[in-house]
């Protein structure tokens, strides 16, 4: 590589310097400048090959992560996960299986069981069943062989799955206003004399949307991905004329006066609870005022722990502030686990324990930045070490909290000393903070080192 840096004369020159006799020279002025370049070059050879090392990896992280298996389970792989492109295209193509067995259900008196081969039944159970029986014509009936009447020898059952579309309608409210004749031509109009029959207050006044056809758009934008132009078109297919507007307006109108109480009630029970798992996730929110179109939004998500009534709600952010969390969490005290990110750190009366979770996913993914597990041992073996946290915690899943707590200060306790001893505050150079891997190994052993402690300190 150096002697492509040089003129050819300065090689000569060298060696023909080796054939002389050694005699003690100082180095000119020009072979000063020469060798400086040299090692400057070699510096910026090194440098630049480093930088190669670290976009390769960067490049096997981004590609394992659009089309590599998107668990992290080390013993489970998902293998029904489909490729970009065949997902979109021809998922009926790559999912068939000409060979499946069909669903069976095989009756038996008083209860219903699977058979042992296949999976039938299951899928229709439960299900309403509309019985089509089938006879033979009255005429047939008679035997063509004796001429004696033939009888039931058995009958032969299948089933058959039937979808019956959405069928709409519309609800026709009359109400009944009376009057008294006799009040109305006598009276002094001091009474009242018109009375309307009661009815239900609806759930959307002034609006043709009933309660189920709001839920139906509910769930078909949120529940089933499906955008509201896309439902104005399936409306219009349907024959109803209705716009994309009047659907968003629907929805703003349930948020706001019948999700909203919901909500605050919720998160009255969950600020109530000793743990809260925390975490936030960039999201793009079209024409918001002040921010461009391409500007990041978040949404903060708040967990509820095992224990107690199970809730995830979201509340929608235009900023990573840490603002955000701590108006969120005023008057909650306990376990706050969340990523270790800096917005949750200042909460008062919060103790921050770190996510193991995510720690876990920096490793997975410096062992898939370097391009397998035989590549990065180091990364491999804080995998593993975590992974034995883990079999320890399933283990001890249905203990007491107090058994719970003893058996992780006797098992878990030094396998995590062990863990950032070998792999973190070890003086040697064979660190898991390698220098590709150094951004996803700071969040999961530097800002979270001391947090993700936290769960020894109670069961």
């Amino acid at each position: 590589m150096l002697r492509a840096l040089f003129p050819a004369g300065i090689w000569s020159l060298t060696a023909n310097s080796s054939c002389m006799k050694k005699t003690t020279q100082t180095p000119t002025t020009t072979e000063l400048s020469w060798q400086a370049r040299a090692e400057k070059a070699e510096a910026q050879v090194a440098s630049l090959l480093h930088e190669m090392e670290y976009l390769k990896a960067q490049m096997r992280l981004l590609t394992a992560k659009c089309y590599g298996a998107s668990s992290e389970k080390s013993k489970q792989q998902n293998s029904n996960q489909l490729s970009l492109f065949d997902s979109a295209f021809n998922e009926a193509e790559a999912s068939a299986e000409p060979f499946a067995p069909e669903p069976e259900l095989i009756t038996i008196p008083a209860h219903k069981r699977k058979k042992s081969k296949g999976k039938k039944g299951q899928l229709l159970e439960g299900l309403p069943e509309n019985v089509i029986e089938y006879h033979l014509p009255e005429e047939e009936m008679v035997c063509s062989c004796c001429g004696n009447l033939r009888h039931v020898i058995r009958q032969e059952v299948t089933r058959e799955l039937v979808v019956v579309p959405p069928q709409f309608s519309v609800n026709v409210h009359v109400q009944d206003v009376c009057g008294c004749r006799h009040c109305e031509s006598n009276g002094d109009g001091t009474n009242q004399v018109i009375v309307t029959a009661p009815k239900p207050k609806r759930a959307f006044p002034g609006s043709i949307a009933s309660p189920s056809v709001v839920a139906h758009v509910i769930e078909e934008k949120y529940v089933m991905e499906v955008p509201f132009y896309r439902q104005e078109q399936q409306w219009v297919r349907r024959g109803i004329l209705l716009s994309r507007q009047n659907m968003a307006n629907w929805v703003v109108h349930a948020a706001q006066n019948w999700f909203e109480p919901v909500y605050n009630r919720m998160k009255e029970t969950l600020l109530g609870q000793d743990i809260i798992m925390a975490d936030e996730t960039s999201v793009q929110v079209l024409r918001e005022d002040g921010k461009a179109p391409e500007s990041k939004s978040f949404m903060w998500v708040y967990r509820s722990g095992r224990y107690g009534p199970s809730m995830v709600l979201y509340e929608y952010q235009p900023s990573r502030s840490q603002d955000h969390p701590k108006a969120f969490l005023r008057g909650f005290k306990g376990y706050l686990i969340t990523d270790a990110y800096a917005a949750y750190a200042d909460i008062p009366d919060v103790t921050n324990s770190g996510c193991w979770a995510h720690a876990r996913r920096k490793f997975d993914e410096a062992i898939k930045a370097s391009g397998g597990k035989t590549k990065n041992p180091k990364a491999l073996e804080g995998l593993e070490y975590i992974n034995k946290l883990y079999d320890v915690e399933q283990e001890l899943r249905d203990n007491e909290p107090q058994s719970r707590y003893e058996e992780r200060l006797l098992r878990s306790k030094p396998m995590l000393e062990a863990f950032f001893w070998h792999g973190y505050k070890r003086p040697t150079k064979n660190l898991y903070l390698k220098p590709i891997l150094a951004k996803q190994s700071t969040t999961a052993l530097s800002s979270g080192s001391r947090s993700i402690h936290f769960f020894l300190t109670a069961g």
